[in-house]
């Protein structure tokens, strides 16, 4: 029974992912993400690491998935970002990706079945996990956040100049007119 629910799992992961890759709307992208997600959950569990497997639903489909389509639904790029998409999903720019694709596909069979060597399993607790983390890799941990952190502000300037480029400056007045301006604009408005 563990096996046919591993052999599932592993087909829904894989489908999803494609699915990940090859969908142009981001929001239903990211859906298809956290599906690819629970499914390696449900491998971790069935491969004995619980714990990996609260780690994989807690971190990457909770907090990074959210922290992901926050960006997406702050960016708001519309119908322009999906055309542009689909411009490059089409079937010539598979060539480079397909190949990839292939070049690791042999190498991982020729390790897969090159090797006798059986691999000690060892069981990781969260306390040692926890400890490892911001023990000695507490400056790693930190940058990773930090990184995050201004990929999030990145994201969130190019997306705003490009709203600006497309809708132009009259629709962002607050920034361009000096509180002094602006305020007879809001007086003449309430009297009217």
């Amino acid at each position: 029974m563990e096996t046919a629910i591993f052999y599932i799992a592993a087909l829904v992961a894989a489908l999803a992912t494609l699915r990940v890759v090859t969908h142009v709307n981001a929001s239903h992208a990211l859906i298809y993400l956290v599906v690819s997600l629970l499914a390696v959950a449900v491998i971790f569990f069935l491969l004995g690491a619980p714990f990996a497997a609260a780690l994989e639903v807690v971190v990457y489909a909770g907090a990074i998935v959210v922290l992901f389509l926050f960006v997406v639904m702050m960016l708001n790029l519309g119908r322009t970002s999906v055309e542009r998409e689909r411009g490059w999903l089409r079937p010539g720019m598979w060539i480079g990706p397909a190949v990839l694709a292939a070049v690791l596909l042999v190498s991982f069979v020729f390790v897969f079945w090159g090797t006798d060597a059986k691999t000690s399993g060892e069981m990781v607790g969260p306390r040692a996990v926890g400890i490892a983390l911001f023990g000695p890799y507490i400056i790693a941990v930190e940058l990773a956040g930090f990184l995050l952190l201004a990929a999030l502000v990145g994201a969130w300037h190019l997306g705003r100049r490009y709203l600006e480029e497309r809708r132009g400056a009259d629709d962002f007045p607050e920034e361009d007119a000096s509180p002094d301006e602006a305020a007879p604009e809001a007086s003449a408005e309430g009297n009217a």
